[in-house]
């Protein structure tokens, strides 16, 4: 199951590590202050998600490359239109006169649209971006692929969907066969939508629908991060193409509900109106997050109770 840690105190821009158990790997949501954030968390780190370069979520970007650099591996950048830019212009205001061009390699992802993805490499010491190609999906590893929706915040922010690869379990008892390296053989024929298959057990070929029966499907768990959004149906139809029936989501609740026309003129969320959209999305499980720096801890209580009464409410 994914796990996700909020590394920001409540006085801190938000920043958000998602690790994959039992595995080391690291993603991180958005560059906030993030003073838990440990220089080995941010040396496993292997992909960056920006939702938007408003300071508040892209700051620290330095602070998280400083510990990158002198690793050797590629780490993936994944943001909105421009991020490309914007990344090559905040490490080439630093000198680099003592760093090897293998020091590190950044790969960025640019999110044009859902269907176009322009991805770019850029390498020290000169750090000049290169375009490599347009593609059709985000990221995907041997752990987590990644869907997104592109949200109107007066600028795009992009919110992030993290799903676990689907697992499949092999129910031996239930066989009746010796282990071979036909178990593999029908996984594959049940992932590929192989009915047809051939399978061979013990001299005998059977077709892979005929064995179905001892393997179940695992969805992988799914794990949302949302963040600056206005509040309008625009956006929250993204967010139920994207978010429905998730199994937990993080999404920016900046205002009280009592501040709400501030949310509207800064295209901001607030408690209720968070809280209702992910009822509406049916997520399992939904926590506020990226409150307004001018409140305090009772006031973060009153944001919290007022989302999970809408969140709640059937």
């Amino acid at each position: 199951m994914l796990q996700a840690e909020i590394k920001s105190l409540l006085k801190e821009d938000i920043s958000i590590l998602i690790k994959v158990p039992n595995s080391g790997k690291h993603y991180v949501c958005d560059c906030g202050e993030a003073s838990l954030l440990t220089v080995k968390e941010a040396q496993s780190v292997s992909a960056i998600f920006i939702s938007h370069t408003h300071i508040d979520h892209f700051a620290n970007f330095d602070g998280i490359f400083r510990h990158q650099i002198g690793s050797g591996e590629k780490v993936v950048i994944c943001g909105p239109k421009n991020i490309h830019q914007q990344v090559e212009a905040r490490l080439k205001s630093y000198t680099w006169n003592l760093i090897d061009e293998n020091a590190i390699e950044y790969e960025i992802r640019e999110i044009v649209s859902k269907e176009e993805i322009n991805v770019y490499t850029l390498h020290p010491p000169y750090w000049n971006t290169e375009f490599i190609k347009t593609q059709n999906f985000l990221f995907e590893d041997e752990c987590v692929n990644v869907d997104f929706a592109i949200l109107d915040h007066k600028t795009d922010s992009i919110a992030y969907l993290f799903k676990e690869r689907d697992t499949i379990t092999f129910h031996e008892e239930a066989s009746g066969f010796r282990k071979g390296k036909w178990i593999s053989e029908l996984k594959i024929a049940f992932e590929n939508n192989d009915p047809d298959q051939q399978i061979e057990i013990e001299d005998t070929i059977y077709k892979a629908s005929e064995l179905f029966h001892l393997l179940t499907k695992n969805e992988g768990y799914k794990l949302g991060v949302i963040m600056d959004h206005a509040v309008d149906e625009r956006n929250y139809e993204k967010m139920r193409t994207v978010f429905t029936e998730a199994d937990k989501v993080y999404i920016e609740t900046f205002y009280k509900d009592l501040d709400q026309e501030f949310a509207k003129l800064n295209y901001h969320s607030f408690a209720s109106a968070s809280g209702k959209i992910m009822n509406e999305c049916k997520v399992k499980e939904a926590i506020p997050i990226h409150f307004s720096r001018r409140y305090t801890e009772s006031d973060q209580q009153e944001i919290e109770t007022a989302f999970y009464k809408a969140f709640r409410e059937s």
